[in-house]
């Protein structure tokens, strides 16, 4: 099927043209079902060919780069609101952005920056954590949660504790973004080639109905709280997104997963292909598999969305950085030159950085590192690296801060502010393609697309996520 083809070509560090059986290797990751490839032995960087990507050298990207965000220049990266940062002057800006985001920048995203503010806690959240937070624990393994409620599970965090990455890993996996459950709703996508300097050539467009998750423990609004009890499966969240609507070739698919609370315990993850009349389980390994000839994966999504217990985490400081934190425009606004950036206000923030590498062989990624903010908990953008030690692709959102994200009768008045989505990016930096996604789409005029801690009055509901619902939406 035409869904399954690879798009474009991996550029390589050297004047060779890349192999046959090294570029089946690489579209196989675009197949759906398809297994994973075994890991490649480590190479020495090379220089990397292409257009633009001769300004970014292997070894900088893999080595220098991540030096340089985590302990910084000797000149401090001075920046003010209303600056406008691209080509010609990241340079000044190389401190507090990412390799991943640099390369984005030096291919015509722009960034704009604006006034830092500060991300307050929901208040229940707050009182959850001051009131649980004493007594969280890991256990002897040195990565399951224990006597964890509701709340943040960390609020104390110390670089010299010898479990930091992972606290701050639990940390990120408990924040505020959704605590009982969310619907996105009526979302699209776009996937193509990405020009320098110039727009997406659009292959792929993609409706998707909805993407649902309930939260097992950790609730905070939705009764029952702050768990769902009883839980003989031991669930710590369910999530599915379905049926995708368009196109008409892959109209149907979608895929339902069950995570549990026992570290030692694989999701559980079934993918339904209505065309071949089939639910196909989906291995953890193949959670880091891009799907549908586009580039995101499960695990990438929001940008970390696999367990914790399934990396091998070190903490690598903190910095600060560039990042959409109050966005301004909803629903997205995408640059009218570069269509696969987003025009947004960026703001230096406070992050964590943290470096995981997967502790199962067969998973695509060499390892991603993370910039966690210290205030809300989130992940702006995130950078993964092949096995090789190059930089292969980013995640990037787009968030904004409100109570209420449209002022139109009916829509949903939150307690507190609380983080919105617009839209995501992920761009592959070596096939030079990216994945566009608006959280609604604009074909939905007063779609409010975010609807949080809800339940049933929004659909989440525990029939929603089983394999039955799944494949009689696909039908």
């Amino acid at each position: 099927m035409d869904v399954l083809r690879a798009r474009g070509r991996r550029l390589r560090f050297d004047s060779a043209p890349l192999g046959a059986g090294a570029l089946a290797a690489r579209r196989a990751r675009r197949l759906i079902g398809a297994a994973p490839a075994p890991p490649r032995p480590h190479e020495a960087p090379r220089r990397q060919r292409g257009r633009r990507s001769v300004g970014l050298p292997a070894a900088r990207v893999a080595v220098a780069g991540v030096v340089a965000l985590v302990f910084g220049g000797a000149a401090r990266a001075d920046v003010a609101a209303g600056d406008r940062i691209t080509e010609a002057n990241v340079e000044q800006v190389r401190e507090l952005i990412s390799p991943g985001l640099e390369w984005c920048v030096r291919h015509g995203f722009p960034l704009t920056v604006g006034e830092s503010r500060r991300i307050e806690w929901p208040r229940a959240y707050r009182e959850a954590t001051e009131r649980y937070s004493g007594q969280v624990r890991l256990a002897a393994d040195g990565v399951t949660l224990r006597d964890y409620v509701a709340g943040l599970p960390f609020p104390f965090i110390d670089a010299k504790d010898p479990q930091v990455a992972v606290k701050i890993m639990w940390n990120y996996d408990h924040n505020f973004f959704a605590t009982d459950d969310l619907d996105a709703r009526n979302f699209d996508a776009d996937t193509g080639a990405i020009a320098d300097h110039g727009p997406m050539t659009v292959e792929r467009h993609f409706l998707i109905d909805h993407f649902r998750r309930l939260y097992w423990v950790g609730r905070l609004y939705v009764d029952p709280k702050p768990e769902k009890a009883p839980n003989p499966s031991g669930y710590e969240l369910q999530q599915g997104l379905y049926p995708i609507l368009e196109p008409f070739d892959v109209k149907g698919v979608g895929f339902v997963s069950y995570r549990y609370l026992d570290a030692a315990k694989q999701d559980d993850a079934w993918l339904y292909l209505p065309a071949l009349r089939r639910v196909r389980r989906l291995s953890t390994a193949q959670r880091s598999d891009a799907l549908f000839g586009q580039d995101t994966d499960v695990d990438s999504y929001g940008g970390y969305a696999g367990h914790i217990a399934w990396m091998d985490w070190r903490y690598l400081g903190e910095r600060d950085l560039l990042a959409v934190a109050h966005g301004r425009h909803f629903p997205v606004q995408w640059n009218d030159r570069v269509d696969w950036a987003f025009d947004e206000v960026w703001e230096r923030r406070r992050v964590h950085v943290v470096e995981g590498v997967s502790k199962l062989s067969q998973y695509a990624f060499g390892k991603r590192v993370l910039f966690i903010d210290r205030e809300a908990w989130g992940i702006p953008y995130s950078d993964m690296y092949d096995r090789a030690g190059e930089l292969w692709k980013i995640w990037i959102n787009d968030v904004m801060i409100r109570r209420k994200i449209l002022d139109t009768p009916g829509a949903v008045e939150y307690p507190d502010e609380r983080i919105f989505a617009p839209a995501i990016v992920m761009v592959d930096v070596q096939l030079e393609h990216a994945t566009k996604a608006s959280l609604p789409s604009h074909r939905f005029p007063g779609e409010q697309g975010w609807y949080f801690n809800q339940g049933e009055k929004a659909g989440v509901t525990d029939d929603w996520f089983t394999v039955a619902a799944l494949v009689n939406a696909g039908h």
